[in-house]
Formats: C-alpha cells, structure tokens, sequence
C-alpha cells in the first residue's frame, strides 16, 4: 500500500491535468506487463506498438522505460508543465531536467549503484536526457499519434467530468470516488500497490493525471518538490478498439476539397465530442484556428460566412437575391413554384456567348 498523507492545503490545491508523456510511459509498462497478447480495447495498438518495437534497436535510448517496468524514476516522467501539454513542451521539460536532480534521484533509489539500463543518465545525464527525448517524439508518431484523437477525446470528457465534480462537491468528493484501487480517509490517500510506502506532502499541490493506458491500475509521482501526482484509469479506453484516426488523401478527399483541408478536419474530429481546445491538440492546429473553423462550419446555418473559396460579395448577392424572391414564393402555391425562375448559381461558370 501507499499511504499518502495530505494537508488541508494539499488537498484544498487538487488539480487534474492530462499527459502524453505518462500515456507513453503508461503504454510501455502494459506492454512490459503482458507479453502476450494484450486484451479488449488494447489489442490493436498494442500489435501496432510492437511491430514498431521489433524495428526498435536493443540499445535505443527509448528501451529506458521498457526496462525500467516499475521502478521508473521520476524524472523520466516530469509533472506536465500545463493542464493539457503537447509532448512537445513535455519532452522539452524533459530535456530541461537539472543535471543534479537526475544524480540526487539515482543516488535515493539506487544506493549501490545504478543499473546497466540506468548508467546514461548517470554519467551524461544532458545527453541522455535529448537522445531519449528525440525517441519519445519518434515513438509518439509511430505508435500513439494515429490514436490521439480518440484518446484526447476521452480525455477530455473525463477531465471535464471531474472538474464538474471538483468545483460542485469539493476534493473529498472528487477523491472519494477516485476509483476501487485508491481508499480516501481524510488525511490519508492509499493507493493499492504491492509494496509498502509512506509518503507525506504538506503545502503542495494534488495533481490527478487520468490515462487511457493505466490499464486499470494506478501510480504515483512524489519526487518533485510542489507536487505529488496520482495517475488514475480514464473512462473511454474503449474509443481504441475503434481503430487509429483515418487520414484521407489530400487529393481525392472531397470533403477538403468541398470545405478546405483543416476545416475537413475539424468538421471529421468533430464524430467525436470534444471542447475546442480538446480539438486544437487533436487535430495539431491552434485553439484560435479550430475556433475559426467551427464558426465558418456553423456559419451557413445562419446566414453567415460562406464556404472556404466562395467570394463573400457573390453569396450576398445570391442570398439579396433569394430573399427578394421569397414573398413570392410564399405567395405561390403548388406547382405555381416550379414557373419562378430558380436564382442562378454564382460560382457556376457560364459558357461564353457565341
């Protein structure tokens, strides 16, 4: 059991953020916990991920956290610097690891000396720290981009769900109904493990990280100075066993060709519920951008911006021209309609005269 023991200040700063980073380590330790073939929802991705693994040279820097199984230590796995970081910006907090703090954790956990997997990071921690953060990148494109989408979603919803819960009934609530692994007795957070653990944290902050990969388990972060963070099982795994995020080709994709590319891609990310911002990291463009785009795709609907490519003088003209025949058409009746002379499309190329 881990036993974490918090202050009412600890638990009064609770926080919930999101993490690609621990979603990778997550997914590592599942597929270090199961060799065989892993069940409903992670089957496909984790066929995916180990046909990427079997490419994967025995000396690459991203073995650390196949290696490490359990005792990964904690600066392999930063608290996300934001609510909802890129890997980007966690892989570049990742690099900005203080050289000392990577020699202060392996000195606490490994007393005797550091293991063979471990030794980079000991005699060149700077180095090791870029060369794993490039891995992760090349790994996320590889093995976990296709899928993001549908995790970003899920995860999404689950933080907007705890929030709700949070700001509604307050942290004892919120940890009270974390999940049947975690036993909440104020002051006291335990955690099922299988091994004995007493942590105390006092004026800190609570952060919850939820994870598609948790694989029903969760894991706990207590090295950093401010912060001790308690990862937990999303609801939504299932969204994987939906398949990766298909990519059309830009050529024969009618939808972009119809609406643009990046609206097309809003408008397919959108199958799925997800807030705007949830949508930006998804789709990889900015929040301001997909926010543009959701009001072009509403738009039509009320009369506003035309579709992408359309002169806005000619759709006004269409439209004064529409509304100047609509008293008519409300005056006729039946087959009277068909005699009023449909408004000519302003975008149709006329034949030139002779």
């Amino acid at each position: 059991m881990i036993r974490i023991h918090l202050d009412d200040s600890t638990v009064a700063h609770t926080r919930i953020a999101v993490s690609p980073l621990w979603e990778i380590q997550a997914g590592f330790w599942l597929l270090h916990r199961t060799p065989d073939e892993l069940p409903w929802p992670y089957t496909d991705w984790a066929r995916q991920a180990r046909r990427v693994l079997a490419g994967l040279p025995d000396s690459a820097p991203l073995r650390v956290y196949l290696d490490a199984g359990a005792n990964m230590p904690d600066f392999l796995s930063p608290i996300p610097p934001t609510a909802a970081p890129t890997l980007a910006e966690e892989t570049a907090a990742l690099r900005a690891t203080p050289a000392e703090l990577v020699a202060e954790q392996l000195a606490r956990h490994w007393p005797d000396g550091v293991p063979d997997w471990l030794r980079p990071y000991a005699t060149d921690p700077r180095a090791a720290l870029d060369r794993v953060a490039d891995d992760l990148l090349t790994w996320w494109e590889a093995a976990l981009a296709p899928w993001w989408p549908a995790m970003r979603a899920a995860l999404d919803e689950e933080v907007l769900h705890r929030a709700r819960a949070l700001a509604a009934d307050g942290p004892d609530a919120l940890l009270a109904d974390l999940h049947e692994q975690a036993r909440w007795e104020r002051p006291v957070l335990t955690v099922v493990k299988q091994w004995e653990q007493d942590v105390r944290a006092a004026d800190q902050r609570l952060l919850l990280i939820p994870l598609i990969f948790s694989g029903g388990g969760l894991a706990c972060s207590t090295d950093h100075p401010n912060v001790v963070a308690v990862s937990y099982p999303a609801r939504g795994a299932a969204l994987l066993a939906k398949g990766p995020a298909e990519h059309p080709d830009p050529v024969t994709d009618r939808l972009a060709l119809l609406l643009g590319r990046g609206r097309a891609t809003v408008l397919r990310a959108l199958a799925r519920p997800a807030t705007t911002a949830g949508l930006a990291a998804a789709v990889g463009l900015a929040p301001s951008t997909v926010s543009e785009h959701l009001s072009a795709l509403l738009a039509p609907r009320r009369g506003g911006a035309p579709p992408a490519g359309r002169p806005p003088g000619a759709l006004r003209a269409g439209a004064d021209r529409r509304r100047a025949a609509g008293p008519a058409l409300r005056r006729a009746g039946g087959q009277d309609r068909l005699r009023i002379r449909q408004c000519p499309n302003p975008w149709r190329r006329r034949p030139p005269r002779a």
